[in-house]
């Protein structure tokens, strides 16, 4: 994270193209883990990219609506090639698995594009999602290694704790108060709410991913950052996050 932290920094602050980039190869690597844990359900992964690159420009160019229509495009791409592939899988296995896929990546990180893209402090905003998730992330931890007893999901996560959990939530919305305190874009009791909902979100984020990889008996979604598992280990928080976020501060504001 601590190196990663500054390049995505970076390319929020940069915006436009640059933030594009970097969202869709995080989004493209989290959908192909994705498709690897999934195999069991044989996704159709030529779909699923084509449907989450039609989502993330729909996004860039067009705002939710055009997201949501470039999300659509993958159920017709889903059917289209389970008619001419050699899948013995079922229908409703592989495509709804291909679907699921796109949904909760493509939707995850297209909100990132749509909350810096937001007329009024796009970059503040998103700066201040970001931030709030790691410093929920990076508490909770500590807190639960350090000091928790009582297990938050003892079944999906066994080692998340409800002292982890109100530790990172609280960081989680500290960190939104400092990043909005006298920017008179929120008042101090709407960057609370905003905090709150980002920790809950994260959380549910995170606790998604694991009950996916429990049903399907994996312990990492990937090896790429080697001791950190894959991409989809390092967002599954902000997919939650990032969308809830977005929706928050529409109704905040």
């Amino acid at each position: 994270m601590l190196i990663g932290a500054p390049v995505v920094l970076g390319a929020v602050y940069v915006g436009g193209w640059w933030l594009f980039a970097l969202v869709a190869v995080a989004a493209l690597i989290a959908l192909h883990e994705f498709s690897s844990m999934a195999r069991p359900l044989r996704p159709l992964v030529l779909a699923g990219y084509g449907g989450l690159a039609c989502l993330l420009v729909g996004a860039k160019l067009g705002g939710i609506g055009w997201m949501l229509g470039g999300f659509l495009a993958t159920f017709l791409l889903a059917f289209l090639l389970f008619l001419v592939s050699s899948t013995r899988a079922p229908a409703t296995a592989a495509i709804s698995g291909t679907i699921t896929g796109v949904a909760w990546v493509g939707f995850g990180l297209g909100f990132l594009l749509l909350l810096r893209a937001l007329p009024v402090h796009g970059r503040l905003v998103t700066f201040a999602v970001l931030i709030a998730v790691w410093a929920d992330d990076t508490l909770a931890y500590f807190v639960g290694k350090l000091i928790g007893r009582y297990r938050f999901s003892p079944t999906l996560s066994p080692n998340k704790t409800w002292e982890g959990f109100i530790a990172g939530t609280a960081a989680a919305i500290f960190a939104t108060f400092i990043v909005f305190y006298r920017q008179h874009y929120l008042t101090n009791g709407q960057a609370v709410v905003l905090g709150a909902v980002i920790a809950v979100a994260a959380a549910l984020g995170d606790l998604f991913e694991s009950a996916f990889k429990r049903d399907l008996d994996v312990k990492d979604s990937g090896r790429l950052l080697a001791g950190h598992g894959g991409v989809l280990d390092r967002v599954d928080a902000f997919l939650f996050a990032l969308p809830a976020a977005y929706f928050a501060i529409l109704g905040l504001t």
